[in-house]
């Protein structure tokens, strides 16, 4: 185990692009586990390249004098941390050193850094990852960064099997841990009753809520044959112009848990795309993990993460989408069913609790 005395904690350097408790991709990854790092002999620093300001405006159309400046400024910051790298024990990496241009910044950060996690998540590295708002800045950046830190980083942690064997290509190095839940934050609440009006609900952001459109023609039929509910979170600006039932909620962490425990069901659409098999799952653990029965597409980590009629439903047609929604509708028994088992299974497979060890042995390996 680690070192717990306090005068010869190991130093672990944070270098991500967001702040920290905003972005899902580092809040359900590593940033659950900081605390028990801490805990466990280490002392943890966190460089992000955004400030708060730049995140509140980035994936926003405009603001581009804003946005340039502060890119300018996360520039300053990771030149002025190139002095200080020594002193890590570990460099953990999230992503990218800075998100344009070649791999400059990565070259030299693996080069003055004793020891390099490199944790990727999602499939940045591949040309459709961009964002809507900033989609002249995508051109920018830099896609070989990714592959760089692959290869040279002393070990990289991936979130899919798809991901881990692409890793696998440039470094055998690599541990696939999920996007995990704090199982003693979500609480499942669901009475698996029919008694109030179903609610089908949906979290995510307004880069994914496009996938909802997938399946449009299945809510707008079960709409015109049951009284039911759409809770969508995260997209404040998201609509079907054929639905008046749809219920828009703005994300932020001190009400998720709770308005994530109004779902009776919870909706996972998914194209059929290369991009899409670098994700976890992560909206279908955050469901499973307060006993919220799932439909999902059938692709990706989706057939790991759920056993398929036993903690929750995977679909690939239209058909088969409506059909199980309706099982669930009609069926609070199923829903009950299906949803302790779904608990069940986070908390063995997908809970901080069954994977901090992980984390600990590989920071514990390179900080000897």
């Amino acid at each position: 185990m680690l070192s717990d005395k306090k005068n010869n904690k190991k130093q672990i350097l944070i270098v991500c692009p967001h702040p920290r408790n905003v972005a899902p991709g580092q809040r359900l990854k590593y940033e659950q586990y900081i605390n028990n790092w801490e805990e466990n002999g280490y002392n943890v620093c966190i460089k992000s390249f955004m400030t708060m300001r730049l995140w509140n405006i980035v994936y926003k159309k405009g603001f581009i004098f804003e946005k340039v400046f502060w890119t300018i400024y996360g520039y300053i910051q990771r030149i002025s941390l190139l002095f200080k790298l020594k002193k890590y024990d570990v460099v953990y990496i999230f992503l990218w050193v800075t998100p344009f241009g070649g791999t400059l910044f990565e070259r030299i950060f693996c080069k003055l850094s004793k020891k390099v996690i490199y944790d990727i998540d999602d499939l940045v590295y591949h040309k459709d990852h961009k964002s809507e708002a900033n989609s002249f800045m995508s051109i920018l950046k830099g896609r070989y960064k990714p592959i760089y830190l692959m290869s040279k980083s002393d070990h990289v942690i991936t979130c899919t099997p798809h991901l881990d064997s692409f890793v696998r290509q440039f470094n055998n190095n690599t541990t696939d841990i999920s996007s995990t839940i704090n199982t003693d934050t979500y609480i499942p609440v669901n009475k698996y009753s029919n008694d109030n009006t179903i609610v089908i609900g949906w979290s995510g952001s307004h880069s994914t809520s496009k996938y909802i459109h997938l399946i449009k023609n299945v809510l707008i039929n079960i709409s015109k044959k049951y009284q039911i509910k759409i809770h969508i979170i995260g997209d404040t600006k998201f609509k079907l112009e054929e639905l008046d039932n749809i219920v828009v909620i703005p994300w932020s962490e001190e009400t998720e848990v709770s308005e994530l425990q109004k779902f009776d069901i919870g909706i996972y659409p998914l194209p059929n795309e290369e991009w899409v098999l670098g994700k976890s799952g992560l909206k279908a653990l955050q469901y499973m993990a307060l006993g919220i029965p799932t439909v999902a597409a059938a692709i990706g980590a989706n057939f790991r993460v759920i056993e398929n009629g036993v903690s929750g439903i995977l679909v690939e047609k239209n058909k088969d989408w409506e059909k199980a929604l309706i099982s669930y509708i009609e069926d609070p028994n199923l829903r009950k069913a299906h949803g302790l088992a779904a608990r069940k299974r986070v908390e063995e497979y997908y809970s901080v609790k069954a994977n901090k060890i992980k984390y600990l042995e590989i920071l514990d390996k390179l900080s000897k």
